[in-house]
């Protein structure tokens, strides 16, 4: 089968949509190398994360070569080049189609991945709730197949667009490899030995396998610490987060390390941080490399993410394959990408949220049977092998039905 993909994510974009499509074609081409998988792109942005996709011996990339380049070409060019490579499926990996697409006898999967800009529209401006709108809808009326990444995701789109049911798949995201292997290598060890090493989880245990983060940390390095991921934007509630650690009886406190870039909501919570004395116990910080993030998922006490609405929610798998215990919310996506054996509260609810905070610190049965059961039930469910099934069973699916 020769599948193409819209591939200006992948080389462009190192964050959510980026690092998606990434996911997706790695799990492609490890259980289903023997396709051939098309990359359409308008440009790359060289660097070595790139350059891996470039030389990779089952991806062919291909860019504009004539007069027209660009955004243009992405738009109105990318039908025609997937009918001239006689491409079976095109697949548009984050949210849009090329013009004509349902024109040109190539049958077109779209990924949503949600409607945030619909229903928190106070983060969007104006214009691009409009461009996103006219994409979203082309997209998914002129799409074969429509993925969405949660149930959620699907519910939205079946609410805010006229589509049937059931053309409509729900496929939830991988993550980067190296989560899957170092769980596969925790649940090797038995339950017992796996408890144990989870129990031992502190700022000390990080830094002692991190080396250049050693300045950053070294003010709290003796103590366990709550690790949050992610935007820090209004809709995932990190000030939520942070008013939940103020009500914690200070003999019960650890440290929030916070991972992630924001604007006015980032300056509201620090401004919140420095006007209630919390700065020893919220600690920013940037520039962290993904082996770092890794480490500091394995070591964390739990892992807190009470946003208030998600497409999936990719942080909360990659903190459950790493053996950390969840707090998250009870709408949205969230509970999918939590999974069972999570702790999920009402995110305006600060008070409930403390008190799991205080559970998963303090009752160490808890944290170990949490962290074991979420781990396994993660790996069952959101294998990559299981996901790239999927994924192939709507390609062959869109593929045979629309010829």
């Amino acid at each position: 089968m020769k599948i193409a993909f819209d591939a200006k994510r992948a080389y462009c974009n190192f964050t959510g949509l980026g690092n998606h499509s990434r996911t997706t074609l790695d799990i492609l081409t490890q259980y289903y190398p023997e396709n051939e998988y098309l990359l359409y792109t308008p440009k790359i942005k060289q660097n070595d994360v790139t350059a891996h996709y470039r030389q990779h011996q089952r991806l062919q990339t291909i860019m504009p070569t004539g007069m027209v380049k660009g955004g243009l070409w992405r738009t109105f060019r990318l039908a025609g080049e997937a009918k001239k490579a006689k491409a079976d499926v095109f697949h548009g990996l984050s949210n849009e189609l090329p013009v004509g697409i349902h024109r040109n006898g190539v049958p077109s999967v779209v990924t949503i991945h949600d409607v945030a800009f619909k229903t928190f529209t106070e983060m969007y401006h104006w214009q691009d709730r409009q461009i996103y709108d006219m994409k979203w809808r082309y997209a998914v009326k002129h799409a074969d197949r429509i993925i969405a990444i949660s149930q959620c995701t699907k519910q939205d789109i079946l609410r805010f667009y006229d589509v049937e049911e059931d053309k409509i798949d729900v496929v939830y995201q991988p993550v980067s490899p190296f989560y899957y292997e170092r769980a596969e290598k925790m649940l090797s060890m038995g339950d017992e030995k796996m408890m144990q090493q989870l129990s031992e989880k502190s700022i000390a245990a990080f830094l002692k396998s991190s080396g250049a983060f050693l300045e950053m940390l070294q003010q709290k390095a003796s103590e366990p610490f709550m690790l949050y991921v992610g935007s820090i934007n209004s809709r995932k509630n990190l000030l939520g987060a942070v008013k939940a650690l103020e009500m914690l009886p200070v003999s019960v406190r650890i440290p929030l390390l916070i991972v992630g870039g924001g604007r006015e909501y980032k300056r509201e919570v620090e401004q919140y941080v420095n006007e209630h004395g919390l700065q020893q116990w919220c600690i920013f910080l940037t520039n962290v490399s993904n082996d770092q993030l890794h480490e500091l998922y394995c070591n964390a006490r739990l892992f807190v993410y009470p946003s208030f609405y998600e497409g999936f929610g990719l942080p909360l798998v990659e903190a459950r394959l790493s053996g950390c215990p969840v707090i998250s919310s009870n709408v949205s996506s969230l509970p999918e990408a939590a999974g069972r054996h999570a702790l999920l509260v009402d995110p305006n609810d600060t008070q409930v949220l403390s008190k799991a905070m205080d559970s998963l610190i303090t009752d160490d049965k808890l944290h170990e049977t949490m962290a074991v059961e979420s781990m396994k039930e993660a790996m069952d469910t959101l294998h990559p092998q299981v996901l790239a099934a999927q994924l192939m069973n709507v390609y062959k699916h869109v593929s045979e039905t629309t010829r």
